[in-house]
């Protein structure tokens, strides 16, 4: 069957925790290089590659945008052609060859480019080597994550009243996992590559390359441990049919109840998925389940109401994708201009100098101590009171750290005001490098909850055979957000070029001191409280997906009735009702 699990699924032994701690060792050794070359980077091209401020951080925020734009490949591939597991070794070969190059670039004089005050000095064979090198590792770092997380999900039957709980604290392990290997990485990677006056660059690279290369390793060391699903239609294809039926029907009437749209049996199923109960949502779509007369039912001439409710899904889920972009577009300014203002300040620990780049440990050291404290404790006393395997929805999760990403630039921008003031002051006596420290350790929480809220909200919610790229969905957002950035800097910069009494942009030249950054982040801040309200609109219309074995009244719907922490109580009460509560 397409859906089904290999035959080892339900051997003992399969799945399980067991099987995650080898994808928990691959997410730490992975996100060592990748979280250290995201806070770092902007530093190599400024000081390696010879790009001034702008062009540096956005090449990065391009960069960055393009790696998680591509996890959509990563998750169509493995819902279609391949299992997640041979994704994440495929892709994972790119990222371990595109960190090697990287390590000879950086290795070598005659692949580097020479100063010529240009706000790109990179050209020729030199431009070519470059930036093929950094598309080869957007492919390989995307692709990957657009399957692992939902590999790793995949071990958890969430019909399972154990498993269902599992499944929630998967996820902030998941996470934990990340944020453990990306502190070695902001810490002792970053100092290595940019120790000696930025000479050390491919010390630091190889270092990532080898670590990636032993995540890999572990992976495929687990193989006998996983459950692996094989995959099935291409979703792209079964969300088309919908639409293209629906278009060709928009002249039938809809029928006065939706029993008489059109399903297949659990019997003549060709697949043990779930059906997914009717909602009214979209009811133009439903005219893609009619069968008209003398139809034979067919591909491309009907679709069953499980396939229109993944459509209807997929559409639900636009606009909640949409209003997190705004918080990686905060994001990316804490790997750019951030890492640039830690640059221009007093960055000793005593007599030791810290990297200015691996100032975000402090939020990650934050989220070591939180992830255990929030699954051990903050859950299960969430779960006692609403009933609900996290705690607390997903949703919900996603609006808390939208609330603190705004919180978190505004911080930026006192916190920049009083640098450049006292920089302005005395240059000579910079404030502590550690005042940074109050933006990236609000904005640490705000990702703790927004990133593990989304994945687990989009594997939980997507359609069986579209679990790969509903968790790319996670990273689409982060890729528009850092695409966003990059527009924003360009546009800022365009407009306040023109109206400013100076005629100097915002954020124009490799003088912060002359810049305008503080203004940038208020307009982020202000921004971002107004998406939060355009969030809540949403969240709190959302319907839930409902199996149909759940919900036989087809046209009941699962929605927040108070805004935002009302939580949802249909959809509880019907997993209640199959698996006993706990």
């Amino acid at each position: 069957m397409g859906d089904d699990a290999e035959a080892g699924r339900s051997a003992q032994g399969k799945g399980g925790f067991k099987a995650t701690s080898f994808i928990y060792a691959l997410a730490a050794l992975e996100n060592m290089g990748v979280v250290a070359n995201m806070v770092s980077l902007v530093l190599y091209f400024s000081y390696k590659m010879y790009f001034d401020l702008s062009t540096s951080a956005n090449t990065l925020t391009n960069l960055m945008g393009s790696t998680y734009l591509l996890s959509i490949v990563g998750g169509f591939i493995s819902d279609t052609y391949l299992n997640r597991f041979l994704t994440c070794v495929i892709f994972g070969t790119l990222e371990v060859l595109a960190l090697s190059m990287m390590t000879i670039q950086a290795h070598s004089d005659s692949l580097l480019p020479k100063p010529c005050g240009k706000s790109s000095c990179v050209q020729g064979g030199v431009a070519v080597y470059f930036y093929a090198t950094l598309c080869l590792l957007a492919l390989g770092v995307g692709g990957v994550k657009g399957a692992l997380p939902a590999l790793g999900a995949d071990q958890f039957d969430s019909k399972n009243p154990k498993e269902a709980k599992s499944l929630a604290s998967y996820f902030n392990w998941l996470l934990l996992s990340s944020v453990a290997g990306s502190s070695v990485g902001v810490t002792f990677v970053v100092y290595v590559s940019t120790n000696k006056n930025n000479q050390n660059w491919w010390k630091g690279f190889l270092i990532t390359a080898v670590a990636a290369f032993l995540g890999y390793v572990f992976l495929l060391i687990g193989k006998p441990f996983y459950r692996l699903h094989l995959p099935r239609d291409s979703p792209l294809t079964r969300l088309t049919q919908v639409v293209v039926v629906a278009v060709k029907n928009s002249r039938l009437s809809l029928p006065d109840s939706p029993n008489e749209l059109y399903e297949i049996n659990e019997k003549d199923s060709e697949t043990s998925a779930p059906k997914i109960a009717h909602t009214q949502e979209f009811r133009w779509l439903d005219k893609a389940a009619i069968v008209g007369a003398n139809t034979e039912p067919s591909a491309w001439k009907v679709c069953t109401v499980t396939q229109v409710e993944e459509v209807k899904i997929i559409a639900r889920m636009v606009p909640i994708i949409g209003s997190t972009i705004i918080l990686n577009t905060c994001m990316a300014q804490l790997q750019t201009f951030s890492v640039q203002q830690g640059y221009r300040m007093d960055a000793h620990l005593g007599s030791f100098q810290v990297p200015a780049a691996s100032i975000p440990v402090i939020p990650l050291l934050f989220m070591i101590i939180l992830i255990p404290v929030y699954d051990r404790l903050f859950v299960p006393f969430a779960r006692g009171l609403t009933n609900h395997p996290s705690g607390i929805t997903q949703l919900q999760r996603v609006g808390v750290g939208l609330v603190l990403s705004a919180v978190s630039m505004g911080v930026a921008a006192l916190v920049e005001v009083k640098r450049k003031n006292q920089s302005l002051k005395n240059p000579m006596q910079p404030i502590s490098l550690f005042w940074l420290a109050f933006q990236y350790g609000i904005f640490g929480i705000a990702d703790m909850f927004t990133l593990v809220g989304s994945l687990e909200f989009f594997y939980k919610e997507a359609p069986a055979g579209m679990r790969s790229l509903s968790t790319s969905f996670t990273w689409i957002s982060q890729s528009f957000g850092y695409f966003l950035s990059s527009v924003f800097v360009d546009t800022i910069n365009s407009v306040t070029r023109r109206v400013a009494p100076s005629r100097q942009g915002w954020l124009q030249g490799q003088d912060l001191d002359r810049n305008n950054l503080n203004l940038f982040y208020w307009f982020l801040a202000i921004l971002s409280a107004l998406n939060f309200f355009n969030y809540l609109f949403w969240a709190t219309r959302y319907t839930y997906k409902s199996d149909d074995q759940e919900n036989s009244d087809s046209s009941e719907e699962h929605r927040s009735e108070v805004p935002f922490l009302k939580e949802e109580e249909q959809a509880s009460k019907a997993l209640e009702e199959r698996n006993g509560k706990w």
